[in-house]
């Protein structure tokens, strides 16, 4: 998430109760998770573990609960719960707005735009021309929404990202700031739901088509002219390159990478990266040629077991 304008290291120190090492004008452009950070974000670490994954990465300045010497070009903002200060800064430049009426009058829909009945059209969305968005749709705050999109009844996009921290009194949430961005020409089936990023966004691609029932995670990258099955698991964090296909069911974990043109047949559940241009098959898929000459063995071993 970018801020409206650019704020001084100074203060988001005040606002978070952090103490700041380096420039106190220092700009801050916004704000966002490791895995998607550019110059002139901040991001957060409370875990040594991952000190020098955010200290190195393309983030400028960095939430953490250590004293630490900040590397060349980096400012430090230095607090006890690196985690609630991001939520903080969240919340402060996104806060939840309750909506008046079905469709709120900030929101942009473009001309030839059809809007059924039931649907709910959050605050800040923006719709482009030529779309049709069927019965019970829900579109939360800050989505964005090319042109010739079809959206099918009971879809939901921009939801909360399902992100958790878990604490002595239970789990705490990661407040969601990013948005969700469908592109021109994707159409999305009936009672499908799309999160929207944490701090970034959840892309799905020109022209990509996605079948009912299907679930994807939070800042997931679903590439162009991709074919989602129906009931498709994909976890957060995943990118998806062009022209994959997923068939029905297909389960897909976290911060994975589904390669050009791979094809992922029914059933199957994705536990490692995926080169593209392959088909796949299994739980964890393999490639297919691999997993069926498995399934043989695996069927000859009990013929024979049975024989003796």
């Amino acid at each position: 998430m970018k801020f409206p304008t650019p704020l001084k290291l100074s203060e988001l120190a005040a606002l978070t109760g952090a103490k700041s090492i380096g420039d106190p004008d220092f700009p801050v452009t916004g704000i966002n998770e490791i895995h998607r950070v550019e110059t002139g974000d901040l991001t957060f670490v409370d875990h040594p573990k991952y000190y020098q994954k955010a200290l190195n990465s393309k983030a400028t300045t960095i939430l953490i609960n250590a004293v630490v010497e900040p590397p060349e070009g980096k400012t430090l903002l230095i607090c006890n719960n690196p985690f609630d200060a991001f939520v903080s800064i969240a919340t402060r430049f996104r806060p939840f707005e309750k909506s008046e009426l079905a469709i709120s009058p900030n929101a942009e829909i473009g001309e030839g735009t059809v809007v059924q009945p039931g649907v709910f059209i959050g605050n800040h969305v923006k719709i482009g021309t030529n779309c049709l968005i069927h019965a019970n749709v829900s579109i939360y705050d800050h989505s964005v929404i090319g042109n010739n999109v079809i959206v099918h009844s009971g879809a939901v996009i921009g939801a909360d990202a399902y992100y958790f921290q878990r604490r002595p009194e239970g789990w705490k949430k990661l407040e969601s700031c990013g948005r969700a961005i469908i592109e021109d020409n994707v159409e999305i089936g009936a009672a499908t739901t799309i999160d929207k990023g944490v701090t970034g966004d959840t892309i799905i691609s020109y022209g990509t088509k996605m079948d009912n029932h299907t679930q994807v995670g939070h800042d997931t990258f679903i590439g162009r002219h991709c074919l989602i099955g129906a009931h498709c698991a994909i976890a957060g964090v995943t990118r998806i390159e062009d022209e994959v296909i997923l068939w029905g069911r297909v389960a897909i974990n976290k911060d994975l990478v589904i390669g050009k043109k791979a094809v992922v047949l029914a059933v199957s559940a994705v536990d490692k990266n995926l080169e593209g241009g392959k088909t796949y098959f299994g739980v964890p898929a393999e490639e297919v040629r691999k997993k069926w000459r498995e399934i043989a063995t695996l069927r000859q071993l009990a013929i024979n077991a049975q024989k003796k």
